[in-house]
């Protein structure tokens, strides 16, 4: 340890081992100068190789960065790939599988974000996402591990590109914390082991956030225009939920970056214009595209993919109904609407979401509160506080949002994380730089005895993969954190100076690095941990850490991919040959079929199952050419295409004895030509 001995400034290496880091020294030197890119093209190492040379040799860190960044970079990434990708599959989103199973063979429904294989209606998202998933099939064949791998090697990525983000602006120290907390992130661990469009919003995000970084560097107008292409291609993947990012870039740039005020300007509004002209156009091809050449449009009440994106999947989700509140009332069964707790002012803080992405908020914004402080006086380009006005404004802006969104999945936290992982990546460096000061082992012990009363609080006394030994591990450790370095504040504050304490073999221990980091440790230590249990335990995007065992069981029964759903054989026998399976009011009912044989299940009235598609001329004209010959309708009357099938085909009483079922309203109707 006695490259954390407290002393004079000195060589990077320890006199007490050949070779060996001194640690102090070689972070002050990286502090310096975070963002220094240096020109790679014709560097050359000091063995004297070219840099081309040392760009095959992945491991071996860029020149101008320190020889343990990028071998430790890559060993964060690869243990996340790892956890992201180890026994997925236990739950699964099996409407996102179905549509995709269905764009996968054929590229109609692919360009279009059919959700099933005839095309007559879409998913009731933008396809971005599902492209990938659907390549991902497309090339592998249809497995469930070839729907889960895209989000793996997504998430993979976004810790790469975090770091990258933010060693630039605060240095390798802050961007390995930061690609720390967001593999650790229980949120993101969740998030990345299913088959939910927002891994690769948030990796595309992320990507914009890096492009804002360059064009703060540099000034130049394709990093900004590059930014908003990335904006786009995020709206693409997850919509109006892409586009909250931009205050966050904006106001970063409007503050550090190069120029006059108006050159600011005009580049802010080249991203604007480009993360917004770049979707539209593909929303207006498919405007474009005649109504019988496409599939309607999900969501919509008018077949507008406009509608789609800016009503259903946008304002709507304020104040409204949710899709799955809508969806439950149709089908006659709470389920899909009580994991929604309402929009309330804690509803981050507290329950499930707090213990997705809760942990480490109070922390994340009182690092992004002490670098805005500490740094005030600096210039007006300063980097890291520029860091922290970018992450910062994200987080403040998605937590309003998600705080007062009437839909609210539990997902959607894995957006906060980013933001989370950079700002506590950045406090952390500048605190670790700064640990002489009394001022900031205060403030550190303060964000530290937050953090663990708040986890401790938090945690339940008992849940899936919940360990005994957490809480008062996560306290002793807060409390030792907290002590070692008021103890270290205390003796600054009087002259004392030194905080390296020497024992009789003369061996050096410093206070307040060790309290440092014993408060990373207490800091990480619950997060962790629950990701950890999100792994072992098998859990997947529906769940949520330490959630009550009872919990767990019912969705890994209700969400698990089925080879054979319930009642299959008998549909098949009574299909005579029609090509489609039957017919379903509701895709979520349709789903499971699709996934399970990828034949066609007519879908009556979209997800919500009120949706006008088809039209009741439409299914007499498929009802008489035999298209299918069963149907399941729950509310008859919701959309004239089920009302026609409650009049015209015959009501098929249920066999008797059989038991209740999680969709208590389905009436079975067989209808002939």
């Amino acid at each position: 340890m006695s490259g954390f001995v407290a002393g004079p400034s000195g060589p990077a290496t320890s006199r007490q081992g050949a070779g060996r880091p001194n640690v102090r020294a070689v972070v002050e030197d990286l502090h310096r100068a975070p963002h220094a890119e240096p020109d790679e093209s014709t560097a050359a190492d000091a063995e004297g190789r070219p840099a081309w040379s040392r760009r095959l040799q992945v491991w071996r860190s860029p020149s101008g960065q320190p020889a343990w960044a990028r071998p430790i970079l890559l060993t964060i990434a690869a243990l996340a790939a790892f956890a992201y990708s180890w026994q997925v599959g236990s739950t699964i989103e099996i409407y996102y599988a179905a549509a995709v199973r269905s764009m996968a063979h054929s590229w109609h429904d692919f360009a279009f974000g059919a959700f099933d294989p005839a095309g007559t209606i879409t998913v009731d998202k933008l396809p971005g996402a599902f492209w990938v998933q659907a390549l991902s099939v497309r090339l592998f064949g249809f497995h469930v591990w070839s729907l889960m791998l895209p989000q793996a090697v997504e998430g993979a990525l976004t810790v790469l590109v975090l770091f990258r983000a933010v060693r630039r602006v605060a240095g390798p120290v802050a961007g390995l914390g930061a690609a720390l907390v967001l593999a650790a992130s229980p949120a993101t661990m969740t998030l990345d082991r299913g088959n939910i469009p927002d891994s690769l919003m948030i990796l595309l995000v992320v990507l914009a956030a890096d492009a804002t970084v360059s064009a703060i560097l540099t000034g130049r107008w394709r990093s900004a225009v590059l930014a908003g292409v990335w904006v786009a291609l995020a709206f693409q993947a997850k919509m109006i939920e892409a586009w909250l990012v931009l205050p966050a870039l904006g106001l970063a740039y409007l503050v550090a970056g190069r120029g006059n005020a108006v050159a600011r300007l005009a580049r802010i509004a080249a991203l604007g214009a480009v993360a917004a002209i770049v979707p539209l156009s593909y929303m207006t091809f498919v405007t474009l595209t005649p109504a019988a050449q496409r599939p309607y449009e999900d969501g919509s009440t008018t077949n507008s993919i406009f509608h789609q994106v800016f009503v259903y999947n946008g304002f709507s989700r304020v104040g409204q109904a949710s899709p799955n509140a809508t969806l439950g009332r149709t089908l006659g069964t709470p389920l899909f609407s009580q994991a929604e707790p309402p929009p309330v002012a804690n509803r981050l803080l507290t329950a499930g979401y707090g213990h997705d992405t809760g942990w480490l908020l109070p922390a994340a914004f009182l690092s992004a509160a002490a670098v805005l402080v500490a740094r005030r006086r600096r210039p007006r380009t300063d980097l890291p506080r520029a860091g922290a006005v970018l992450w910062g404004t994200w987080l403040v802006v998605l937590a309003v949002v998600f705080t007062v969104s009437t839909t609210m999945n539990s997902y959607y936290a894995g957006a906060l994380s980013p933001a989370v992982a950079a700002l506590l990546g950045i406090g952390g460096a500048q605190a670790w730089e700064r640990r002489r000061s009394p001022a900031t082992s205060a403030v550190t012990a303060g964000v530290v005895l937050v953090t663990v009363g708040y986890a401790a609080w938090l945690l339940p006394s008992e849940g899936t993969g919940m360990p005994p030994w957490l809480a008062p591990a996560v306290v002793a450790l807060g409390l030792a954190a907290a002590a070692l370095l008021a103890w270290s504040a205390t003796r600054a504050g009087r002259g004392g100076g030194a905080d390296a304490v020497r024992g009789d073999a003369g061996v050096g221990f410093d206070v307040t690095a060790a309290g440092c980091l014993l408060a990373a440790l207490a800091a990480l230590l619950v997060p962790a941990t629950a990701s950890a249990s999100v792994v072992s335990k098998d859990l997947g995007p529906f769940d949520t850490p330490f959630q009550a065992v009872v919990v767990t069981e019912v969705l890994h029964t209700v969400f698990a991919p089925q080879s054979s759903p319930p009642g299959l054989a008998d549909l098949e026998q009574v299909r005579h040959g029609a090509p489609a399976l039957m017919a379903a009011q509701t895709s979520a009912v349709a789903a499971p079929f699709i996934y399970a044989t990828g034949d066609e299940v007519l879908p009556l009235g979209g997800y919500t199952g009120i949706i006008p598609s088809p039209t009741a001329a439409q299914l007499r004209t498929r009802i008489s050419g035999g298209f299918f010959h069963l149907a399941l309708i729950a509310q008859p009357g919701a959309t004239g295409g089920t009302a026609y099938i409650a009049v015209h085909c015959i009501h098929v009483p249920p066999k008797q004895g059989t038991g209740a079922s999680l969709v208590p309203k389905l009436k079975v109707y067989y209808c002939t030509r």
